[in-house]
């Protein structure tokens, strides 16, 4: 198994929001990279100060393809954590063959997987209801971001990280989201039957608004017919934004022991291989 692994952050976030992992996995010596999304090559400050228009134009097919193109140039496939939106995209690269293995973190579900709940409308209506907000960039409130992120942080934790991550995001992926039955593109979709997708681990937290345990749940069950192999685990308290909350280590340290069990069933493998 690859020592190597790409972390992709969510939406209205950047690389910024890896940074406790990063430090971990690389103190077990993981080489890391976190690659920004379009048009976020600027710092936190200036990207709300003058978010680059063209971040409007941006859509799920465009991410994918980004991290594609990058992952591909790598001298090995790399292992692929991704938070949110950006698991919805491990599991699209997963599914065309980029990566070694994937894990996602309260991942944005695929087309298919019923995502309707009160909390979800919640959290993304300021988007979903403003006029042609499909061709804006959006932004993000405090409280609305205390409701969708950090709903069981500590008052002063939220303010840090809002101030710290939180980033103008393009509305398209929304609407690209909440409409997915009616596209006909089909930018969201993964073959779930894939049986030659690589090793998949996905993460629910527990008091997610953003994307309820369920729903990860159900992303999880529609794996079902494939021959990959496919792990699910939830964490007790957690929110969306679980990978800077107090206690993330017990996290980060069952993706590290995760991956080692891949890198072991690898090994047994190349000693034992199976007659075919």
């Amino acid at each position: 198994m690859t020592k190597n692994i790409v972390f992709i952050h969510g939406a209205w976030l950047t690389s910024l929001s890896w940074e406790k992992f990063v430090a971990y996995f690389e103190q077990k010596g993981y080489a890391c990279s976190a690659p920004e999304w379009p048009y976020r090559d600027k710092s936190v400050s200036e990207l709300k100060e003058n978010t680059p228009p063209e971040l409007a134009q941006i859509g799920a097919k465009e991410l994918t393809d980004h991290f594609e193109s990058i992952i591909r140039a790598m001298s090995e496939p790399p292992i692929l954590i991704g938070h949110s939106f950006g698991g919805l995209i491990v599991q699209q690269l997963l599914d065309r063959g980029v990566g070694s293995a994937g894990v996602t973190l309260d991942s944005v579900a695929p087309e298919g997987v019923l995502a309707l709940d009160w909390t979800v409308l919640k959290a993304n209506s300021s988007v979903l209801f403003k006029w042609m907000g499909w061709e804006k960039v959006q932004t993000m409130t405090f409280p609305e971001f205390q409701y969708s992120f950090t709903n069981t942080f500590p008052l002063e934790q939220q303010q840090t990280y809002y101030d710290r991550y939180v980033v103008p995001e393009t509305g398209r992926i929304f609407f690209q989201i909440a409409f997915s039955q009616l596209d006909p593109h089909h930018v969201i979709r993964v073959n779930f039957e894939n049986n030659d997708r690589p090793p998949l681990l996905l993460i629910a937290g527990e008091k997610d608004h953003l994307v309820p345990a369920h729903i990860s749940k159900s992303n999880y069950a529609h794996y079902k017919n494939s021959q990959a192999q496919t792990d699910f685990h939830e964490f007790e308290g957690r929110a969306h934004l679980l990978m800077a909350q107090d206690g993330w280590e017990e996290i980060a340290e069952y993706i590290a022991n995760w991956l080692e069990q891949l890198s072991n069933q690898s090994l047994e493998q190349l000693l034992h291989p199976v007659a075919k």
